[in-house]
């Protein structure tokens, strides 16, 4: 009895936190040794203060610019098991609904804990980076920089938030063949509400719906904003500048924004978001 009580009093005393769906997630006192399987995580972690207790991440973590020197286990769609059970991680956060189903099964069957990461919209990044400021034991840090992305969220909203009857509807292209947008419950739908604009297939249930040109020229958006990569925005607007039965081509409201982090689900995107609205508001308006 006194070997077994000893034991007990050496082994790591455990808790018991809450991830972004509300499950419980039992991990050991921190400091901890976390892994990320999104680039979007790895970012909320370092908001989080808690970029050094990642080990290892997978490629595309490159915000902040200190999660470049994490190790990388290989990619949102399949990671090298073997490096990351050698690791003894303390808990795997994940993305969730991404990533690769079946090793995520794998990670679970190794009875490792699993942090599932999700934001819809970007009112839920602060409370996110919160919770994993309790996962890492730094609230103090966490706290500070969800305090300040809720500031520039509220400024944003204050500057260019309109009623839904003056808001222009905006087509958001994020590929181009074919062509592809975002739904109503993608944030980048949240980022064009936030701006005081409305995504003109917001109806759609999908996250990256693919659409054609008719369905485009049927609902006839009032801007045009092609999301498209770095050096390749002015040819997609050029595609769309062909069709000259839509207003928004005939108006000169085909706009290009290459910043890419308004789609990288972390912190990062409030930044962009701020871009996307100043473009929306150099736009000619005319008459919506």
């Amino acid at each position: 009895m006194a070997a077994a009580l000893a034991a007990f009093a050496g082994a790591p005393s455990r808790r018991t936190v809450t991830d972004d769906l509300g499950h419980p997630v039992s991990v050991p006192q921190a400091p901890l040794r976390i892994v990320s399987l999104a680039p979007g995580a790895t970012e909320m972690l370092f908001a989080a203060g808690a970029g050094d207790q990642v080990i290892a991440t997978v490629e595309y973590s490159d915000e902040p610019p200190a999660a470049r020197h994490v190790p990388r286990i290989g990619d949102v769609a399949a990671v090298d098991m073997e490096r990351l059970v050698a690791m003894r991680p303390d808990v795997v956060v994940v993305w969730a609904g991404g990533g690769n189903p079946a090793q995520r099964e794998k990670i679970q069957g190794l009875r490792i804990p699993i942090y599932e990461q999700d934001v819809t919209r970007l009112a839920d990044i602060p409370a996110a980076v919160r919770r994993l400021g309790t996962l890492a034991g730094t609230t103090a840090v966490a706290d500070g920089a969800a305090r300040a992305m809720e500031e520039r969220l509220a400024a944003l909203k204050a500057t260019y938030a309109r009623p839904p009857g003056r808001a222009p509807t905006v087509l958001m292209q994020v590929w181009n063949r074919p062509i592809y947008t975002v739904g109503g419950h993608h944030l980048m739908s949240d980022a064009l509400e936030l701006c005081g604009a409305r995504n003109v297939f917001a109806d759609l249930p999908e996250g990256g719906p693919v659409v054609d040109t008719e369905a485009v020229i049927a609902r006839d958006p009032d801007i045009i904003v092609v999301a498209a990569p770095e050096g390749e925005g002015a040819a997609w607007v050029a595609d769309w500048m062909r069709l000259k039965s839509l207003s928004a081509v005939r108006h000169q409201r085909v706009v290009a924004f290459e910043d890419q982090a308004l789609s990288r689900l972390g912190p990062s995107v409030i930044g962009a978001t701020e871009g996307l609205c100043r473009t929306l508001a150099g736009v000619s308006r005319g008459s919506y």
